[in-house]
């Protein structure tokens, strides 16, 4: 069997591929140029794709580079920024997993004649009455099942999560064992396009107009304060909000880009029964309004008890507000059954 492992640079994909050559499989390493631009962040720089090329010849496989900038700016990078013209709270990583390497990636797998494609996600592929679902990954402080919430029953038949079975510490070990020169690399993290040094503000005022935006305190009605930029505040932020003069931290409740207004209010207001979403996806069979389900609204988060209708969730306890433009993954135990976005 023939198996296309794209190979990001990391620790976690490189175990996946000496996973799978230890296996028996017939394994090629793919890694996908996405940004051209400048990114400090660990992830789609010039020194990642060093390095899976040098893992590869390491555990004796070859190595293949794709070039999918283009598509990567059109769904990834365009998103995000109309998603903040619009006043949501975009998460580009699983839009980069929607769009490019379940799709993009898996399209050019299956025209290679590969039999699968393998990634280094801490998740498993599950399998029940024949059906292939995604599962939460053995070592639950390092679970992506919620970024590959939005896959297909026909992705999920395609794919490969070598590292889902282990633990971070025993992928660390495994490559250590095998002196891979990604052992000891840190994990990628934030956004691999925005730049530590300039930032949200400063990747976005160089491709949209930002707007100061005034502040209210949603219970009296009062303007409160200002921000720079009302596209730059997300619901449930914090930091730099001021208090509501009694001392107590304020929160935004909600993002107003069109009237330029923010919404603040105190920690128990961020606290709601239900959440809106749309764009609704399934692996295979909808949910139907009643189902019982367990929703986990970002991906650090831990899943709450919740009932499920056509067009919001509603908990059976009060729950954090999940921020517009948020994945929301709809889980049966550690099984995913279907993602959502939320309004």
């Amino acid at each position: 069997m023939k198996v296309l492992v794209a190979m990001s640079g990391g620790v976690d994909s490189s175990v996946a591929a000496a996973m799978l050559v230890e296996q028996g499989y017939e394994v090629v390493g793919a890694t996908m140029k996405l940004w051209g631009g400048e990114s400090d962040s660990g992830c789609c720089s010039v020194s990642d794709v060093e390095d899976a090329r040098r893992v590869a010849a390491q555990i004796g496989i070859d190595h293949h580079v794709f070039n999918f900038s283009e598509e990567f700016h059109e769904k990834v990078v365009d998103f995000y920024v109309d998603a903040h013209r619009r006043g949501l709270t975009p998460n580009p990583c699983i839009e980069c997993n929607r769009h490019l390497k379940f799709d993009t990636f898996v399209d050019r797998a299956k025209t290679l004649g590969f039999d699968f494609v393998a990634t280094g996600h801490h998740a498993r592929v599950l399998t029940a009455g024949g059906r292939a679902f995604i599962g939460r990954g053995e070592d639950r402080a390092k679970d992506q099942s919620y970024v590959l919430s939005m896959l297909s029953g026909d992705q999920l038949d395609f794919l490969l999560l070598p590292v889902g079975e282990i633990t971070k510490d025993q992928v660390r070990e495994i490559a250590k064992k095998m002196s891979l020169r990604t052992a000891l690399k840190p994990d990628s993290q934030d956004v691999c396009f925005v730049s530590s040094s300039a930032g949200r503000n400063g990747f976005l005022s160089s491709r949209i107009e930002l707007h100061p935006g005034e502040l209210y305190d949603k219970g009296t009605g009062r303007k409160v304060g200002s921000v720079d930029a009302v596209e730059l505040v997300t619901v449930g932020q914090r930091k730099g909000l001021g208090t509501l003069g009694d001392g107590a931290a304020r929160y935004a409740l909600e993002v107003d880009v069109e009237s330029r207004r923010v919404f603040l209010g105190r920690q128990p207001d961020l606290l709601v029964s239900s959440v809106p979403f749309s764009s609704a996806t399934f692996p295979y069979d909808p949910l139907q309004d009643g189902d019982s389900v367990e929703v986990q609204g970002s991906a650090h988060g831990h899943a709450s008890k919740a009932v499920f209708f056509h067009n919001e969730v509603r908990f059976s306890e009060p729950h954090r507000r999940v921020a517009p433009g948020q994945t929301i993954a709809f889980y049966r135990g550690d099984v995913v059954v279907g993602s959502a976005t939320a309004c």
